[in-house]
């Protein structure tokens, strides 16, 4: 039997950014909303856990000077904000981790900004003494990065969103829409395998399979392009010490840092790939441990463990938030690539403000919206 539920918004998808945006819409119509405790908001995910697919395979390090300047600032602000946030909580969300990025001059003055700045190769090899000088020339330094509990985190936003009145679905793959009504005053029906939602508004929070949802509404697809991230945690001879910086090479080559008395370990690839749910190959891994090893003395003695996911972006490389510029009451958030728990409070703010009409013009909101050139 179906079975239905109303909303006043309906978010698909319970990554990190349908997640941040559903509590923060929530929490801002809490004692607002005419329907009761059903809540105003219910989010709906197909998979039986949220944050399932690339928000559970994240590298858990927020780097402000990662990513063009919209996106350093957004940085900033999911900074002040959680931060704000954990004045409340019993544990903290964030701990210091600087970054170290590492390669010739040129590709790491390529990759600086304004919120990381030069280092000798000597300070360099005091904050990594496990890096062999001659797998670099030049080093800069973002002492503002920290590390992530990125499961707290999306622990925050659940509760925020439970506690404010909203509900969230799991195991319920969106698969068929009409919008019934007049254009802009109009109710979509969503209908998943065992529920019938109704909402004026819902949100593409569907990360790599957005431009397949997109299409269920009749919405353009914005040619979303998945890209495979693996990661392992491999076993090494010498552990890191405690405060060691999480480094990356400026070519794309690899990243990695401390996780506990092992280390994380990534080759930064972009590998175009369908939306699924990822999985990694031996080969790339093998590969990925003799290129580190190459390059530190940690001696990596074994994998322990690992996963692939995929970062979803537009063709442009920016996230899109915004209102859909043909299909009523569909709003996007999808695209965050590489940048979605590291600026996933402050696009929920700012999407809460395009969709309760309560946020100003500036300028994220217009290099985001769905409305741009380039995407």
């Amino acid at each position: 039997m179906t079975v239905s539920t109303d909303c006043d918004v309906l978010v698909v998808g319970g990554g990190i950014a349908g997640l941040s945006l559903a509590a923060e819409l929530a929490a801002r119509l809490e004692g607002s909303n005419p329907r009761g405790p059903s809540g105003s908001v219910v989010l709906v995910e197909a998979e039986p856990t949220l944050g399932y697919h690339t928000s559970s395979r994240s590298a858990r390090q927020l780097i402000p000077s990662y990513g063009p300047p919209v996106i350093q600032d957004l940085t900033l602000r999911t900074l002040a904000l959680i931060r704000a946030a954990e004045a409340h909580l019993s544990e903290p969300i964030l701990a210091p981790r600087s970054f170290l990025l590492i390669g010739d001059e040129e590709s790491v003055r390529d990759r600086a900004s304004s919120h990381m700045h030069p280092v000798m190769q000597a300070e360099a090899l005091g904050l990594a003494p496990e890096l062999k000088p001659e797998a670099f020339s030049a080093a800069g330094l973002d002492t503002t990065s920290v590390a992530c509990n990125t499961d707290a985190l999306l622990e925050y936003h659940r509760a925020r969103l439970t506690g404010a009145g909203g509900r969230i679905v799991m195991g319920e793959r969106v698969e068929a829409a009409r919008l019934t009504g007049e254009p802009g005053s109009g109710q979509w029906e969503v209908m998943t395998p065992g529920l019938r939602f109704e909402a004026p508004v819902v949100v593409n929070a569907a990360g790599a399979w957005a431009d397949t949802l997109a299409g269920i509404f009749g919405a353009r697809p914005l040619g979303l392009t998945p890209y495979r991230r693996t990661a392992a945690v491999v076993d090494v001879e010498r552990p890191l010490e405690d405060g060691a910086p999480m480094v990356a090479d400026a070519a794309d080559r690899f990243y990695y840092r401390r996780e506990g008395r092992q280390v994380l370990i990534s080759p930064s690839e972009r590998e175009a790939s369908v939306a699924e749910d990822s999985r990694p190959r031996d080969e790339d891994v093998q590969a990925l441990v003799e290129l580190v090893n190459s390059v530190t003395t940690m001696g990596i003695t074994g994998v322990a463990r690992a996963w692939t996911g995929l970062r979803t972006e537009a063709p442009d490389g920016l996230p899109v938030v915004g209102w859909d510029p043909a299909v009523s009451g569909f709003f996007w958030l999808a695209g965050q690539g590489g940048y979605g728990f590291q600026t996933s409070s402050a696009i929920a703010e700012l999407a809460a403000g395009i969709l309760l009409a309560a946020g100003a013009e500036n300028d994220a909101r217009e290099a985001l919206s769905p409305a741009r050139t380039g995407v």
